[in-house]
Protein backbone atom coordinates (compact mmCIF):
# COMPACT_ATOMS: atom_id res chain seq x y z
CA UNK A 1 0.00 0.00 0.00
CA UNK A 2 1.28 3.45 -0.87
CA UNK A 3 -0.25 6.46 0.86
CA UNK A 4 0.78 9.98 -0.11
CA UNK A 5 0.47 12.78 2.43
CA UNK A 6 2.09 15.84 3.92
CA UNK A 7 3.28 16.12 7.49
CA UNK A 8 5.26 12.89 7.71
CA UNK A 9 7.92 14.81 9.62
CA UNK A 10 5.50 15.21 12.52
CA UNK A 11 6.00 11.59 13.43
CA UNK A 12 8.96 9.30 13.07
CA UNK A 13 8.84 5.78 11.72
CA UNK A 14 9.95 4.69 15.19
CA UNK A 15 6.82 6.23 16.74
CA UNK A 16 4.57 4.33 14.36
CA UNK A 17 6.55 1.13 14.82
CA UNK A 18 6.05 1.42 18.60
CA UNK A 19 2.30 1.66 18.08
CA UNK A 20 2.30 -1.40 15.82
CA UNK A 21 4.35 -3.29 18.41
CA UNK A 22 1.82 -2.42 21.11
CA UNK A 23 -1.02 -3.62 18.91
CA UNK A 24 0.79 -6.87 18.18
CA UNK A 25 1.35 -7.38 21.91
CA UNK A 26 -2.36 -6.70 22.48
CA UNK A 27 -3.26 -9.58 20.17
CA UNK A 28 -3.61 -8.11 16.66
CA UNK A 29 -2.26 -10.75 14.29
CA UNK A 30 -3.23 -9.71 10.75
CA UNK A 31 -0.03 -8.42 9.14
CA UNK A 32 -1.91 -6.41 6.47
CA UNK A 33 -3.97 -4.63 9.13
CA UNK A 34 -0.86 -3.82 11.15
CA UNK A 35 0.87 -2.44 8.06
CA UNK A 36 -2.17 -0.29 7.27
CA UNK A 37 -2.07 1.12 10.80
CA UNK A 38 1.63 1.85 10.36
CA UNK A 39 1.11 3.58 7.02
CA UNK A 40 -2.01 5.69 7.58
CA UNK A 41 -1.08 9.15 8.99
CA UNK A 42 -3.39 9.25 12.01
CA UNK A 43 -2.15 12.73 12.96
CA UNK A 44 -3.96 14.17 9.93
CA UNK A 45 -7.30 12.91 11.24
CA UNK A 46 -7.13 14.72 14.60
CA UNK A 47 -7.05 18.36 15.60
CA UNK A 48 -3.59 19.89 15.19
CA UNK A 49 -3.41 20.51 18.94
CA UNK A 50 -3.69 16.75 19.53
CA UNK A 51 -1.36 15.64 16.73
CA UNK A 52 1.41 14.86 19.23
CA UNK A 53 -0.88 12.20 20.74
CA UNK A 54 -1.99 10.68 17.46
CA UNK A 55 0.12 7.51 17.80
CA UNK A 56 -0.87 6.74 21.36
CA UNK A 57 -3.24 3.78 21.64
CA UNK A 58 -6.11 5.93 22.84
CA UNK A 59 -9.34 7.48 21.57
CA UNK A 60 -9.22 11.25 21.01
CA UNK A 61 -12.00 13.88 20.66
CA UNK A 62 -12.81 15.14 17.17
CA UNK A 63 -15.66 17.51 18.07
CA UNK A 64 -19.46 17.14 17.98
CA UNK A 65 -19.24 14.74 20.97
CA UNK A 66 -17.48 12.21 18.74
CA UNK A 67 -14.09 10.51 18.96
CA UNK A 68 -11.50 8.92 16.74
CA UNK A 69 -11.35 5.33 17.96
CA UNK A 70 -8.20 4.04 19.60
CA UNK A 71 -5.89 2.24 17.15
CA UNK A 72 -6.44 -1.12 18.89
CA UNK A 73 -10.19 -0.85 18.31
CA UNK A 74 -9.70 0.09 14.65
CA UNK A 75 -7.25 -2.78 14.13
CA UNK A 76 -9.37 -5.33 15.99
CA UNK A 77 -12.60 -4.49 14.17
CA UNK A 78 -10.83 -4.44 10.81
CA UNK A 79 -9.18 -7.79 11.50
CA UNK A 80 -12.52 -9.33 12.45
CA UNK A 81 -14.29 -7.79 9.48
CA UNK A 82 -11.80 -9.00 6.88
CA UNK A 83 -11.19 -12.49 8.22
CA UNK A 84 -13.26 -13.99 5.39
CA UNK A 85 -12.07 -11.44 2.82
CA UNK A 86 -14.25 -8.56 1.60
CA UNK A 87 -14.20 -6.44 -1.55
CA UNK A 88 -17.16 -4.13 -0.84
CA UNK A 89 -17.49 -2.69 2.66
CA UNK A 90 -20.12 -0.44 4.22
CA UNK A 91 -18.96 1.69 7.15
CA UNK A 92 -21.61 3.21 9.40
CA UNK A 93 -20.10 6.28 11.07
CA UNK A 94 -17.34 7.90 9.01
CA UNK A 95 -16.31 10.16 11.90
CA UNK A 96 -12.78 11.46 11.35
CA UNK A 97 -12.27 9.19 8.32
CA UNK A 98 -9.39 7.28 9.94
CA UNK A 99 -11.16 3.91 10.02
CA UNK A 100 -12.31 4.62 6.45
CA UNK A 101 -8.69 5.14 5.39
CA UNK A 102 -7.59 1.85 6.96
CA UNK A 103 -10.41 0.03 5.19
CA UNK A 104 -9.61 1.70 1.86
CA UNK A 105 -6.06 0.41 2.06
CA UNK A 106 -7.30 -3.17 2.46
CA UNK A 107 -10.52 -3.45 0.42
CA UNK A 108 -11.57 -2.77 -3.16
CA UNK A 109 -14.49 -0.42 -2.40
CA UNK A 110 -15.56 1.35 0.79
CA UNK A 111 -18.94 3.06 1.22
CA UNK A 112 -19.18 5.20 4.35
CA UNK A 113 -22.16 6.98 5.89
CA UNK A 114 -21.97 9.83 8.42
CA UNK A 115 -24.85 11.78 10.00
CA UNK A 116 -22.80 14.89 10.97
CA UNK A 117 -22.08 16.89 7.83
CA UNK A 118 -19.03 18.90 9.05
CA UNK A 119 -17.32 15.66 10.10
CA UNK A 120 -18.03 14.16 6.70
CA UNK A 121 -16.51 17.15 4.92
CA UNK A 122 -13.41 17.02 7.11
CA UNK A 123 -13.03 13.28 6.53
CA UNK A 124 -13.30 13.79 2.76
CA UNK A 125 -10.50 16.38 2.85
CA UNK A 126 -8.24 14.04 4.80
CA UNK A 127 -8.89 11.07 2.53
CA UNK A 128 -8.21 13.18 -0.54
CA UNK A 129 -5.05 14.55 1.00
CA UNK A 130 -3.50 11.13 1.52
CA UNK A 131 -4.39 10.09 -2.01
CA UNK A 132 -7.10 7.49 -1.44
CA UNK A 133 -9.78 7.19 -4.13
CA UNK A 134 -11.65 3.90 -3.63
CA UNK A 135 -14.43 5.26 -1.41
CA UNK A 136 -17.81 6.98 -1.52
CA UNK A 137 -19.08 9.11 1.35
CA UNK A 138 -22.72 9.86 2.12
CA UNK A 139 -24.41 12.28 4.54
CA UNK A 140 -27.29 10.30 5.99
CA UNK A 141 -28.70 8.40 8.98
CA UNK A 142 -26.23 5.55 9.35
CA UNK A 143 -28.77 3.18 10.88
CA UNK A 144 -30.39 3.04 7.43
CA UNK A 145 -27.17 1.90 5.80
CA UNK A 146 -26.74 2.81 2.13
CA UNK A 147 -29.23 0.69 0.17
CA UNK A 148 -28.28 2.24 -3.18
CA UNK A 149 -25.00 0.29 -3.30
CA UNK A 150 -26.06 -2.81 -1.37
CA UNK A 151 -25.38 -5.65 -0.93
CA UNK A 152 -22.02 -5.49 0.84
CA UNK A 153 -19.56 -8.25 1.68
CA UNK A 154 -18.99 -6.71 5.09
CA UNK A 155 -20.44 -3.95 7.28
CA UNK A 156 -18.67 -2.19 10.14
CA UNK A 157 -20.58 -0.04 12.64
CA UNK A 158 -18.54 2.45 14.69
CA UNK A 159 -21.25 3.53 17.14
CA UNK A 160 -23.27 1.46 19.60
CA UNK A 161 -26.98 0.69 19.23
CA UNK A 162 -29.13 -1.11 21.77
CA UNK A 163 -29.77 -3.69 19.06
CA UNK A 164 -28.57 -4.12 15.48
CA UNK A 165 -30.63 -2.19 12.92
CA UNK A 166 -32.37 -4.71 10.65
CA UNK A 167 -31.76 -2.42 7.68
CA UNK A 168 -28.05 -3.20 7.93
CA UNK A 169 -28.49 -6.96 8.09
CA UNK A 170 -30.66 -6.74 4.99
CA UNK A 171 -27.76 -5.12 3.10
CA UNK A 172 -25.30 -8.00 3.65
CA UNK A 173 -24.56 -10.61 1.00
CA UNK A 174 -25.19 -14.26 1.94
CA UNK A 175 -22.11 -15.29 3.89
CA UNK A 176 -21.36 -11.64 4.70
CA UNK A 177 -19.96 -10.35 7.99
CA UNK A 178 -21.07 -7.47 10.21
CA UNK A 179 -18.99 -6.20 13.14
CA UNK A 180 -20.56 -3.74 15.58
CA UNK A 181 -20.75 -2.70 19.23
CA UNK A 182 -24.14 -3.40 20.79
CA UNK A 183 -25.46 -2.16 24.11
CA UNK A 184 -26.01 0.95 26.19
CA UNK A 185 -23.61 3.52 27.63
CA UNK A 186 -23.32 1.29 30.73
CA UNK A 187 -22.43 -1.95 28.94
CA UNK A 188 -21.46 -2.64 25.35
CA UNK A 189 -20.14 -5.74 23.64
CA UNK A 190 -18.39 -6.04 20.31
CA UNK A 191 -20.18 -8.64 18.24
CA UNK A 192 -19.67 -10.30 14.88
CA UNK A 193 -22.64 -11.46 12.83
CA UNK A 194 -22.49 -13.76 9.82
CA UNK A 195 -25.29 -14.60 7.42
CA UNK A 196 -25.14 -18.37 6.96
CA UNK A 197 -27.44 -20.75 5.05
CA UNK A 198 -28.86 -21.73 8.45
CA UNK A 199 -29.61 -18.13 9.42
CA UNK A 200 -27.90 -15.45 11.50
CA UNK A 201 -24.83 -16.57 13.44
CA UNK A 202 -23.75 -14.17 16.20
CA UNK A 203 -20.56 -14.11 18.30
CA UNK A 204 -19.93 -11.96 21.35
CA UNK A 205 -16.26 -11.03 21.27
CA UNK A 206 -15.22 -8.52 23.95
CA UNK A 207 -16.35 -5.49 25.89
CA UNK A 208 -16.47 -2.20 24.01
CA UNK A 209 -16.85 1.53 24.58
CA UNK A 210 -18.32 3.57 21.70
CA UNK A 211 -20.40 6.69 21.29
CA UNK A 212 -24.12 5.91 20.78
CA UNK A 213 -25.60 5.35 17.33
CA UNK A 214 -27.91 8.33 16.84
CA UNK A 215 -30.77 8.38 14.33
CA UNK A 216 -31.26 11.20 11.84
CA UNK A 217 -28.83 13.38 9.88
CA UNK A 218 -27.40 16.65 11.22
CA UNK A 219 -26.01 19.71 9.47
Amino acid sequence: MSVHHRGIGMTSARTRDRLVSRLREAGIRNASVLEAIRQIPRHLFVDEALAHRAYEDTALPIGFNQTISQPYTVARMTELLLEQGARRILEVGTGSGYQTAVLCSLAHEVYSVERIDPLLKSARRCLQEIGLRNYRLHHSDGSLGWPEYAPYDAIIVTAAAAELPHALLNQLVPGGTLVAPVGTSDRQELIRVRLTPEGIEQEKLEMANFVPLVHGASH
